[in-house]
This record gives structure tokens, sequence and C-alpha cells, in this order.
């Protein structure tokens, strides 16, 4: 069946069962038109965009490693040059990540053989003339790419957006006139939603989402954030979050964090359906949809998880939150959801695993180390890599259960990748193809 074919058959299929009012298996066959539209292919093969085909660090790969290090179970290990902390992208045999000169002046492109490791493409995208001011933990080429067939779509936020072919490198469209101050550097990956591309630009200055017609680049719709900061700046107005789409209320839904509060905005118009005020900022995680609620990070601040019922109109603050948690909460990496419960290790190493439903804690350790990637769900296990190149590999359950802790010689700040029989590391200095 191709993929056109699949894709038609899922929305037919989604359509007969909300006639019927199955609202279950309308979720069921979304999240196959999901899988459709990103182009996965069976076994796990393609990782299309940040935390892979469903935005949510689940993988389908399986015979997995849960031990390596520099001499152990390393089937290859390629240098990327200069300073990037996007995450690896995969379609078919090639590997997309995007770097950039310290000073940020020069962007890049970078694809690697999935295979052998060999650099394929190494492509200046763009020239930077006057970088803004980029934190130290943070990165100019820090969004992560989206791939599909023939196409990879780089984003650089302020700096440009690009569209390349990926047999040949060849640009076939750019944008570079839309803009905000990021005041700590860009950080909002691009999202992929049937004809569109997706952006955050949540700046300093301004704050908004646009969707791009992923053919030409051209703009379809443009969206202010409705927010009101009053005498609020800085920091404060900012955020560096990636969109999640899901379906609930019988409509599809793009929840967006920002800074100050989070949207649901309609995907195909852009108009916004509702929304939750907190008080954090500088939002990184990406949120996530499970047992009916949309799970968000508030961000900066004092991070909490909200439990937010999607189905509600206008501001949802006093009336749709299930519930919040507050204990251990990351500001970076993006939780995991495995069955019923939620995984997490805070920035600063703690781990805790919580209800879905319910937001009860179930269990927290600490586990020790900085962390800023994200944890990958793969195999039956939880890998969770940290700043200094270790990885702990953790087993879900009612209890706190590690079963490794492999190191690197560099650290990782990109969140890994899984494809087939391997798990892509991306660290400081390099890209690995972990396998057995």
């Amino acid at each position: 069946m191709t993929v056109e074919r699949g894709r038609r058959r899922a929305s037919q299929t989604v359509r007969s069962h909300a006639e019927h009012g199955n609202e279950r298996v309308v979720l069921v066959a979304f999240a196959s038109v999901l899988l459709l539209c990103a182009g996965v292919a069976r076994g796990g093969d393609n990782w299309p965009q940040l935390f892979g085909p469903t935005g949510d660090g689940q993988s389908e790969a399986k015979n997995l490693p849960v031990t390596w290090s520099e001499t152990e179970n390393v089937k290859w290990k390629t240098p990327i040059h200069d300073r990037g902390h996007s995450s690896p992208v995969i379609w078919g045999g090639q590997i997309w990540l995007t770097t950039a000169l310290k000073d940020g002046k020069q962007l890049f492109a970078v694809c690697v053989n999935r295979d052998s490791g060999r650099i394929v493409h190494d492509l200046k995208v763009f020239d930077v003339e006057k970088p803004e001011f980029c934190y130290p933990l943070n990165s100019y080429a820090s969004p992560t790419p989206a791939i599909e067939a023939g196409r990879v779509y780089v984003h650089f936020g302020t700096y440009g957006t690009a569209c390349l072919d990926t047999a040949t490198g060849k640009t076939l469209w750019e944008r570079r006139d839309l803009h905000c101050d990021h005041f700590r550097g860009p950080g909002s990956s691009p999202f992929l939603c049937g004809d569109l591309l997706i952006l955050h630009f949540d700046g300093f200055d301004v704050q908004y989402l646009v969707a791009l017609d992923k053919a030409t680049g051209k703009t379809v719709w443009k969206t202010d954030r409705s927010t009101e900061f009053g005498n609020l700046d800085g920091d404060l107005r900012k955020a560096y979050a990636t969109p999640t789409l899901i379906t609930a209320a019988g409509r599809q839904q793009l929840l967006s964090p920002g800074a100050k509060a989070a949207m649901a905005y309609d995907p195909k118009t852009g108009e916004e359906l509702w929304k939750i005020r907190y008080d954090g900022f500088s939002n990184v995680a990406r949120p996530l949809f499970s047992q009916g609620l949309a799970i968000i990070n508030t961000g900066f601040g004092s991070p909490e998880l909200w439990a937010v019922r999607p189905d509600g109109r206008g501001d949802v603050t006093a009336s749709h939150v299930v519930w919040k948690h507050r204990k251990g909460v990351p500001a970076k990496p993006t939780p995991v959801i495995v069955g019923e419960a939620i995984y997490m290790v805070s920035d600063s190493g703690v781990a805790s695993s919580i209800e879905v439903v319910t937001g009860k804690l179930l269990w927290q350790t600490r586990v020790g180390g900085e962390f800023s990637a994200s944890p990958l769900v793969a195999d039956g296990r939880i890998y969770v890599p940290d700043h200094d190149g270790k990885t702990v590999v953790l087993a879900p359950g009612g209890e706190y259960k590690q079963l490794a802790a492999n190191k690197l010689d560099a650290g990782c700040m990109a969140s890994p990748a899984a494809s087939g029989k391997a798990i892509y590391l991306r660290t400081k200095t390099h890209l690995y193809r972990i396998e057995k």
C-alpha cells in the first residue's frame, strides 16, 4: 500500500468512526494518520522529527543495546564540526542534523550515511552578518530538522529556514524574513503537519506562530500569541517549545506552549481554540497527550506539569486543569509516557514517575548529573543521556530500576534517536551509531 493510499484510507477510517461517535477508535485511527503523514516505515525505520515519528520519544526499534562505551557496541563514530544541539533525524539511508560556527556567522546542514557514518553532504545554508547573543548552554543550531521523502527542512530561528533536496543538497526554497529576538538563541523545532511546516517564534520582542506551505515556503497563516505580558520583559516573554498535534473533542488541535500561557490552535487556520495561563517562561518541553489529557510543562521559574482536558473554549485555566505536579519537574527535558505513567528526569538529575490520570507521585530517586536531552523510549527501556556523556538506562515500572549507566567521551545536549537495531546519539563532538 502506498503512503498516499494509506493516508486516504486512514482519513476515511477517522471520518467513518467519528460519524459513529467512537472516540477511542478515532484516537487510534488518528495515530495511524500521524504515522502515515510522517512517512514512517515498518519497524521504526524513520525518525522524521524531534522526538520521533509520534513526537513523544517513542520508538518501535528492537534488539537495542543496553550497555555501550567507546570500545563496546559502537558501529561507527563520526565527528560533527563546530557546534550544534539539534537532534538527528533519519529517513532511509540518511541522517540529517545542523551545526554552526560558535559565533553563529555560518549555519550548516550535515547529512551522514546511515550505514557507514560517512558524511554525504556538508552544506553551508546561511551566512549571518551580525548574530545576536546566544546563551552558552544553547547553540545557534539547536532546532531539530524535519524530514520526509526527498526533502529536509532546516530551521535556525530568526536566522532563516530552508527546504533542501536530500539527494542533491540543493536549496529548494528559503525564508529569511521571519524574525524575533530570541534573547538567548533559537530553540524551537519545525513541525510538519500535512502540507504545512509550522514554526514557533517566541521572542523577547514578538511572539507568534506561522504555517508555511511546505512545497513553496509561502505563508499560509500567521497567528500572534494572545498573551498579555504587561510590564514583563526579557526571559519572561520568550519560549523555545515545539508544538504537538492531537485529536480531542472531535477536532485536530495544535498544542503550543509559550511564555506565561499555552494555547491550542486549529492547525489548518491558526485559530486559537483554548488556552491556560501560568507563571513559567522559556518553555522547552514538548506537550504530551495520554488518557484524554494534554500534559503541559509550564517552563522555567518553577517548572510544573499540568494535565488539561482539551475540550474547552477560550481561557480554561480555572475550569479544565485536572492536576498540577511540582516536585522534580524538568525545565528542559521532555518527559515520556509508558503505559499509564509519566517518567521524567529533571535538569539536576532527579528521576520521577507519576500517574497520568491523577498526577500522583509513584517514585522519585536522585540519579545525579545534569540533563538537557529528552529521554528515548524503546525496546521496553528508557534511555536518558546527560551533559557529561553518561546515558542512564531505566526499566519502566512501579519502582526505580536502573539497568545501566553508559559513558562516552563527550556529553549530550541533543536528544537520542532510534531506528532498526541502533540508537543514534549526538554528543557535543560526534554522532554515534550504537548497536550490538
